[in-house]
């Protein structure tokens, strides 16, 4: 098996997961219409966990069926809410409607990843981490917005654990690379098995 694998993701947060813990790999964004998507499953009545699994699936799938013989990588994070999908993000406005809608709650944070070859999937898991976010006003809420900057906000969703974000909780529950969008453990585990 090669070392390196390709990443359907833009994302710079699971890229640096990866570089972390010395995986190598491409970056290859899978460009899945989301919305559509979840859209979609929503009309099927699909639960967070699904969406997020079915995604993750599709993106891996994607990529894989253009690289012959290649490992490819698909993740997909989602904010379950008392079954209410959360998705990240498009505007400061909806940032904050998110926060208001957290806010004194626990929330699950569900990340899944799928890795495919040959544009079929050949393994997958999935992860949840459980948030508990403390009661903020308002203005409190809009404070810490106009700390994170446009690039983190739309990169990481509403929270950054690794940074301000952090002082959101009263209590996490949950391996921090599953709350970043990349469960790296099982990943490596995987990986391992595979050499």
């Amino acid at each position: 098996m090669q070392n390196k694998i390709i990443l359907a993701s833009k994302s710079k947060v699971r890229k640096n997961i990866l570089d972390k813990n010395n995986i190598e790999s491409v970056v290859e964004p899978s460009n899945v219409d989301e919305d559509i998507v979840k859209l979609a499953l929503l009309k099927e009545n699909a639960n967070p966990e699904i969406i997020s699994k079915n995604l993750a699936e599709l993106k891996a799938n994607k990529v894989s069926a253009k690289k012959q013989d290649q490992i490819v990588l698909g993740a997909d994070s989602v904010i379950d809410l008392n079954g209410e999908l959360i998705s990240k993000p498009e505007s400061r406005e909806e940032a904050m409607t998110i926060l208001k809608k957290l806010n004194g709650k626990l929330h699950h944070l569900i990340s899944s990843v799928c890795i495919s070859k040959n544009g079929s999937m050949i393994w997958n898991y999935t992860d949840k981490a459980n948030l508990n976010m403390k009661n903020f006003s308002d203005l409190e809420l809009e404070e810490y917005l106009s700390k994170i900057s446009d690039e983190n906000l739309y990169a990481y969703n509403v929270y950054q654990i690794e940074g301000e974000g952090r002082n959101l909780f009263s209590s996490i529950e949950g391996d921090e690379d599953t709350i970043m969008g990349l469960p790296i453990k099982k990943i490596k585990e995987y990986l391992e098995l595979q050499k």
